[in-house]
């Protein structure tokens, strides 16, 4: 395969109803990864598109009083609104409606006809509508469907068949001598087992409906669904016609489908290649569902995450980030309103943007908002370079691997050492000395050129945050036409003028945000000004909080999330586990043995997965740095703060 290329697809969605946001993660995953090889300075293809054929199609427009093409163009014009919405930059879109598509489908068809390995004969069997599935009865669950569990109808009609059977071996070859072709291995070991408890020949026609490509050769059949849509991955790069085109781009280095489809995109669709005698595609990748509260999405649940709503309420890239980060790719995944406030709090507002916000306000302090030359780089800064240097090529690796939330992970670690390095380089402390204006010029260029290379490095996964922060940093060079070349220490140039705005990412209220988001016309008026700002407490109020001095006899990382550290604490007369969001600010063995003040009384809360029982105090200055309040050894565990 060519190296210097990646033509990546996306499943072309089935336009029966509108997109959920699982549907909204495979293509966010596959963008992503499109655009990272670009930045890695490959040329790509990125296709999508929908999956407009099939009986289901026809029943549900004639439900309607439609026809089926005016159902479907309705519904697919919804596609294209979300894949704008979401920032997602495909090449092409492959309509199974269009007349280039029916050429070749109709050419694959007649080419594996006269190979002969295409044959007319009597179908009797089992069809799920819904999945637009054959099945044979010995591969019934309770006599439904095994994939869906809904209920299959038995067909007889004269099909056309095509020859699976012929190819079992061909591909388990191909399987065992190529393992990168199905992954991840769960997917692989579950489609060799398929394969080797024997292949039937396919019914690739269907004479009951007329909503379909025709048969090129017989105009009363029309081409089954599957083997019509699996042909648009030829379709969008030329095929029959452009063979230019279709040479510089096929085979494909990577199908991305979910693990449903698996069956069909590991099985049927190499096996039609195989009789085409072209090569199969490097790797097809089933990843995992996306579960809502750890279910299932399903209509009759009242369960389907509408993308377009949250788009609405939180923004385009805090959804991106949550579905790049919070999922391991290839399991399944969760999503909740709770985990994707908590995400963007934590990564988005306190991380990312609090360090473009306040590394930008101690620069207009100090320089006018005006990048300094550095002068001498001491150990800190250079651990600072190395640690950007090294996120690069561990960030590469991961990809290559499909790691993306490990990969973003390893980007997280950067920007939490830039404000480490700010708070360890105490920029306001170096500014208060004439002696140091050299080392405080320095250190703003560092923290400066960190987060230059943190926007190159973000583009590919939160593309518009990636803009605002480039903008802000006075920067000129077109940031989409950047490689990775650009991410190397030294890019930023001393005298650039920054341009600090908005904060990129306001936290959100999570009180505000609890249950379901209003309506825009039913949002609660500001309140009036004379009540604004009486946070006023009498005596009763601060007694019922119990405050106590508390002893760290452990600390640890938090298992689910980066940024919480568990402490076991003792409050004299018990241990309790508190979960805290310090990780940023300390290392876990420098609190052991720290008296720290706690609220003893505050209800338990499940943070992460994590029991917390009560919330110790800190106080936050306006530049971000972090202190637990503390007392000495003197106070023992258990004593009463008043």
């Amino acid at each position: 395969m060519d190296n210097n290329k990646f033509y990546i697809t996306t499943p072309i969605y089935y336009p029966s109803d509108k997109l959920h946001i699982g549907h909204a993660y495979t293509t966010t995953v596959a963008d992503s990864l499109a655009r990272w090889h670009k930045f890695l300075g490959k040329e790509v293809r990125f296709l999508t598109g929908s999956d407009e054929h099939g009986q289901k199609i026809q029943r549900i427009a004639k439900e309607r009083g439609v026809t089926p093409q005016e159902y479907v163009d309705r519904i697919v014009a919804s596609f294209k609104d979300l894949w704008q919405r979401l920032n997602i930059e495909y090449d092409d879109f492959v309509r199974t409606t269009e007349a280039r598509h029916q050429r070749a489908v109709q050419e694959v068809f007649q080419r594996i006809y006269d190979k002969g390995d295409i044959y007319k004969s009597k179908y009797k069997g089992w069809y799920c509508t819904p999945c637009e599935t054959f099945w044979v009865e010995s591969k019934l669950v309770d006599g439904n469907c095994p994939d869906c569990g809904r209920s299959v109808e038995l067909v007889e009609e004269e099909s056309y068949f095509f020859k699976l059977s012929k190819y079992q071996d061909r591909l388990l070859k191909h399987i065992k001598e190529n393992p990168e072709f199905i992954q991840p291995e769960s997917r692989r070991n579950e489609m060799v087992n398929f394969i080797k408890d024997g292949l039937e020949d396919l019914c690739v026609s269907r004479t009951t409906f007329d909503w379909g490509v025709p048969v090129p050769i017989d105009d009363k059949h029309v081409i089954y669904v599957w083997f019509d849509a699996l042909t648009n991955y030829l379709t969008g790069i030329g095929f029959p016609d452009n063979q230019e085109l279709f040479s510089k781009w096929w085979p494909a280095e990577l199908h991305l489908v979910g693990k449903e489809i698996m069956r069909f995109h590991t099985i049927i669709w190499p096996i039609i290649l195989l009789a085409l005698d072209l090569p199969l595609p490097k790797t097809v990748f089933g990843h995992g569902w996306l579960l809502f509260d750890n279910d299932k999405m399903s209509k009759s649940k009242g369960n389907v995450v509408d993308p377009i709503a949250l788009i609405d309420e939180f923004g385009v890239d805090p959804i991106r980030y949550f579905l790049l980060r919070e999922i391991s790719f290839g399991q399944d995944g969760n999503f909740n309103r709770t985990a994707l406030i908590e995400r963007t709090n934590a990564d988005l507002a306190n991380d990312l943007g609090n360090l473009l916000n306040r590394s930008l306000s101690m620069l207009n302090r100090y320089f006018d908002g005006v990048i300094p030359a550095p002068k001498q780089l001491e150990e800190i800064d250079q651990a600072l370079v190395k640690a950007a240097n090294d996120t690069v090529t561990r960030m590469t690796a991961l990809i290559e691997q499909l790691k993306i939330n490990e990969a973003l992970a390893v980007l997280w670690q950067l920007i939490g050492r830039g404000n480490k390095y700010i708070d360890e380089t105490a920029p306001w402390a170096l500014a208060k000395d004439p002696e140091k204006q050299d080392r405080l010029a320095t250190v703003m260029y560092c923290i400066f050129e960190l987060q230059r290379i943190t926007a190159l490095l973000l583009k590919s996964f939160i593309p518009e945050t990636s803009t605002k922060i480039w903008q802000q940093l006075g920067l000129s060079e077109d940031l989409d036409k950047l490689l990775v070349d650009a991410a190397e220490w030294g890019g930023l140039k001393p005298g650039t003028a920054t341009q600090k705005g908005d904060p990129i990412f306001p936290r959100i209220d999570v009180k505000a945000k609890q249950g379901d988001t209003p309506k825009p016309e039913q949002a609660q008026a500001e309140p009036p000004a004379e009540t604004q700002g009486d946070n006023l407490v009498d005596i009763s109020d601060f007694a019922k909080l119990e405050l106590v001095i508390a002893r760290v006899i452990s600390a640890e990382k938090h298992p689910n999330a980066d940024r919480l550290l568990k402490l076991k604490v003792d409050i004299g007369d018990s241990e309790r586990q508190i979960v805290a969001g310090i990780a940023k600010h300390y290392h876990p063995s420098e609190l052991i043995g720290k008296n720290i003040v706690i609220v003893a009384n505050l209800k338990p809360a499940k943070l992460r997965g994590e029991v917390s029982e009560g919330m110790l105090l800190a106080a936050s200055s306006p530049d971000g740095k972090l202190e637990l309040v503390t007392v000495s050894e003197q106070i023992a565990p258990g004593s009463r703060v008043k």
